[in-house]
């Protein structure tokens, strides 16, 4: 599913659920990723919470995931890049210029 569905379903389902569709919007667009708002969906089928801080709570939960990933992957991209570094050099030496 595109982003924009996911985005409309999970509205649709918070106001069937009885809630503000300005609540559901803001939802939503924080989760702001297809993932997140997959993972928002199933919650929500399946746990039926019942209020919306439940909800809201959910949702941090699952935007400090997604945080932590993304910081996982960035340390170990530049872990990768500075191994890289140390294994190849730091470059050609440059030539001395008083010489």
């Amino acid at each position: 599913m595109k982003r924009e569905e996911l985005y409309d379903d999970l509205v649709r389902l918070l106001v069937r659920y009885g809630y503000p569709e300005e609540f559901g919007r803001a939802i939503a667009t924080q989760l702001g990723t297809e993932k997140t708002m997959m993972r928002m969906l199933r919650y929500l089928r399946a746990a039926r919470p019942a209020s919306a801080e439940e909800i809201a709570d959910e949702m941090l939960a699952i935007c400090g995931e997604r945080e932590m990933w993304q910081r996982k992957k960035a340390s170990e991209y530049y872990s990768a890049k500075y191994y890289q570094m140390r294994y190849e050099g730091f470059g050609a030496p440059e030539d001395d210029p008083e010489e």
